[in-house]
């Protein structure tokens, strides 16, 4: 790619954050988790209820999920067609299975009438080949076949309760799978045998481990060869400006030259930022600034119940804005490459596109990456979202002050059951395995809270009702539109992303209107996007889309471009240094007394 050069910068001269107030009236109502004066008395009877239902239950309605299973039942009782479907596939399915039990009998090895899903790890051992084995796992995937069949469209049936309803059946029969019962499962009578029972003593001191763990809440220690500022999160680098909200660190260059424009990394709040600095092999802090960039990376406070009332609008100010302001100190007129991730790119995105609407030329490039705009297509957390199960969460923030993310991980956890839960239970507490610390299980373990209101506000505005694509979010009272921005983007999504899945990701084309470029790699939410080179099995697709050009459907986009091999980073390395100017001599690192990377607020508990 060419290099472009950078154009001189119209900036304005931006009022500090803490002045920044809006003026007129948000269109964005958003209810806040928040006790409301007009209420009557008895309603705080009724949402002290709620939370201590919540509590008991992780976060998940059960409103919710007795509703739609209600509404599945009463439209299959009135669909006589589909039950005498439902009663010929139980028959097929017994048939099979005969069949199959019979050539096993035999001592011929029959064909599996029904396979495992794709990344179904339950049924790996080769012990599940063998009978008994082989027949219990056929069985219980017939089940999960019949069920998967009933739980299906049925012709007036709202998709969410269709959905929600096998959901519900695939937790129940999750629990019953014979690959969870050390008599049904042939690797942990395999290890049994071998261990002469040791895995099962070792599994019982795992289980009253976790137990005791959990009963007291006491967090598992962080390893020494794990510590924060020493292998995570240890790229050199200073705070250079703090407030209540956010520490913004700058690191420190380890190149002669750097690009002339500065890179601002804006992580998600629902998690600790040092997720893109791990260890030194796979930090993507390190490698961008060997790359000659000039990084800036925002550290968000954990938050806690004396922070309820925050908004999604403090953050855009106190976080993003403000931020920029500070860089604007440091490297005068320089424009910045902005990079949000997960929740911070689509903050970025509503900050840049208000940034558009009011002419305020500061970015010179957008890079969003795991990160959704539009929510109509947010996959299987749908399933957690409505007006119920969000009025559930308001309740359970109104008592606390804010939302704990174990409050949350049982709903991501019950997406992936039979890897999360289930298979982890089987490898810790029936194979003894112990939980081998790794830098991302360090970073997993280390959790952070949401506040009662600006969690309110995005599960309300952004997500349930959708409003940033719907030209009904409001920034300092007046809406934004995202094909305002006309800056370049970069999208990156990762193929088996549940958080936020790449279709949905892949729609941020239809709602802009600037060069964009289109990166599918292969992992996870977390995985995907921590894609260094040399990263063994990676692969991505790319394409470049300029302004005005025709949008193509995500499917068909997929079928026009093959993996290549490697990882995504070296070209969006590439494509940076296309949207940048000369290389100059790296900006001052200033010490402002605040403390070295990786700050105060990631040691937060």
């Amino acid at each position: 790619m060419s290099r472009k050069t950078s154009k001189p910068s119209r900036q304005k001269s931006p009022k500090a954050a803490a002045d920044r107030k809006p003026q007129l009236p948000a269109v964005l109502p958003v209810t806040s988790a928040g006790a409301d004066p007009e209420q009557h008395p008895y309603a705080t009877l009724d949402r002290g209820a709620m939370a201590s239902l919540a509590r008991m239950t992780g976060g998940v309605s059960p409103h919710a999920m007795l509703d739609a299973w209600g509404d599945w039942a009463m439209h299959l009782a009135r669909a006589p067609g589909r039950q005498l479907e439902l009663m010929e596939r139980a028959r097929d399915n017994w048939f099979k299975l005969v069949q199959f039990a019979a050539s096993g009998a035999s001592g011929k090895e029959g064909k599996k009438p029904f396979t495992p899903g794709t990344y179904d790890t339950r049924w790996s051992h080769e012990g599940w080949d063998r009978p008994p084995f082989a027949l219990w796992q056929q069985s219980f995937l017939a089940t999960q076949d019949w069920w998967q069949a009933a739980t299906g469209d049925l012709r007036g049936l709202r998709k969410q309760n269709a959905e929600r309803t096998g959901f519900i059946m695939r937790q129940l029969l999750d629990t019953v799978s014979p690959s969870n019962f050390p008599l049904a499962n042939p690797e942990i009578i395999e290890e049994t045998w071998k261990s002469a029972g040791r895995n099962l003593i070792d599994g019982a001191l795992h289980y009253a481990d976790d137990a005791q763990r959990v009963l007291t809440q006491e967090h598992r220690p962080v390893p020494e060869e794990f510590a924060l500022g020493k292998t995570l999160a240890a790229t050199p680098g200073e705070v250079v400006f703090r407030n209540d909200l956010m520490e913004l660190i700058q690191y420190s260059p380890s190149t002669e030259q750097v690009y002339a424009e500065p890179m601002l990394i804006v992580p998600a709040w629902i998690m600790k930022y040092y997720i893109l600095d791990l260890s030194p092999n796979n930090s993507f802090i390190r490698w961008l600034v060997a790359k000659g960039h000039t990084v800036f990376c925002i550290s968000w406070r954990n938050p806690s119940a004396e922070h309820a009332e925050l908004s999604l609008e403090d953050y855009r100010l106190k976080g993003i804005m403000q931020a920029l302001d500070v860089i604007g100190d440091i490297v005068p007129g320089a424009r910045v490459h902005a990079n949000g991730y997960c929740l911070g790119g689509t903050l970025l995105a509503i900050a840049a596109a208000a940034m558009a609407r009011d002419h305020d030329d500061r970015l010179a490039s957008v890079t969003l990456m795991a990160a959704q705009v539009d929510f109509a297509e947010a996959g299987e957390l749908l399933l957690f979202l409505d007006e119920s199960q969000v009025a559930f969460l308001e309740d359970l923030m109104w008592s606390q002050g804010y939302l704990d993310r174990p409050q949350m991980s049982g709903a991501f956890a019950a997406i992936r059951s039979e890897d999360l839960i289930w298979s982890r239970a089987v490898r810790r507490y029936h194979l003894g395995e112990p939980d081998l610390p790794t830098d991302i299980g360090v970073w997993v373990n280390d959790t952070t809270r949401m506040p009662a209101r600006m969690h309110s506000e995005y599960l309300r505005g952004v997500f349930l009702e959708n409003r940033i694509t719907a030209g009904r979010f409001a920034v300092e009272g007046r809406v934004i539109a995202l094909k305002d921005i006309a800056v370049p983007m970069f999208v990156v999504a990762t193929e088996t992303d549940h958080i936020a899945p790449w279709r949905s990701v892949y729609k941020t084309a239809l709602f802009t209107d600037c060069d964009q470029t289109f990166v599918l790699t292969k992992g996870g939410h977390n995985t995907g996007i921590l894609s260094e080179p040399g990263h063994p099995r990676r692969h991505y697709r790319i394409s470049y889309r300029p302004a005005g050009a025709h949008y193509q459907g995500p499917n068909r986009w997929l079928a026009a471009h093959e993996p290549q091999p490697g990882s995504w980073w070296p070209e969006w390395a590439e494509w940076l240094a296309s949207q940048s100017g000369d290389l100059v001599a790296p900006p001052p690192l200033r010490e402002q007394g605040l403390g070295r990377a990786p700050g105060s607020y990631v040691l937060q508990p």
